[in-house]
């Protein structure tokens, strides 16, 4: 998982049960990932029950932060899966 903890913004991926991929902001993955985990998150992972935090990237505004969280969620699968990938997460069955 690559994190830039110097930053203040952060877009993050989850790894759901269902095998789902889940993109998010916050200002702190660990906490936010917690917040799913307990239901509490959103609407989306509260049905797609989260497993792990497969990726998350810092920035140093929030413009920029929403606006890749808003990109990966705009995407197919497949390019959700390619974008992990040039990151260096590849999921395995």
């Amino acid at each position: 998982m690559a994190t830039i903890e110097a930053d203040n913004y952060f877009f993050y991926v989850l790894l759901c049960e269902d095998d789902s991929l889940y993109g998010g902001f916050t200002t702190d993955v660990a906490k936010r990932f917690a917040t799913h985990l307990a239901g509490k998150g959103a609407k989306y992972t509260r049905v797609h029950r989260p497993v792990k935090v497969l990726f998350s990237q810092g920035f140093d505004n929030k413009h920029d932060a929403l606006h890749a969280e808003w990109a990966f969620k705009h995407q197919t699968r497949q390019r959700k899966l390619a974008f992990l990938a040039e990151q260096g997460v590849h999921l395995t069955k």
